[in-house]
């Protein structure tokens, strides 16, 4: 039986949070939105589309930059409501060069930057 994003847990805007996490590392990459169609189109193509709350448009990752996502695999949490995103990474994920977008730890009550642009 074939998936059918429709069965998943959309927000008021049509839209679920897609975690994407280094399929060899599990290091976290990055957190963007989908919407039915960017799921289908992602696990159609194998190249994760996401949805731009901004454009309002779709997003291939890295279709601009070079730094591709390749789905390894999808993964949907107990409530429907959220997607984890396996990747094959191809150059930084984030837009500031770095690896990660999570490159910000608060320690000790200070925002501590961990990670520098590659």
């Amino acid at each position: 039986m074939a998936f059918d994003p429709d069965g998943l847990r959309f927000d008021d805007a049509g839209l679920i949070p897609a975690i994407a996490q280094d399929a060899s590392s599990g290091a976290v990459l990055m957190m963007a939105w989908m919407n039915a169609e960017a799921v289908r189109r992602t696990l159609e193509t194998g190249r994760v589309t996401y949805w731009s709350r901004s454009r309002q448009a779709f997003w291939v990752k890295g279709e601009t930059s070079g730094n591709l996502q390749h789905l390894v695999e999808m993964r949907i949490d107990c409530d429907a409501d959220c997607l984890l995103l396996q990747v094959r990474q191809d150059g930084p994920a984030c837009h500031t060069g770095r690896q990660s977008c999570f490159y910000t730890a608060i320690r000790d009550g200070d925002a501590v930057e961990i990670m520098r642009p590659a």
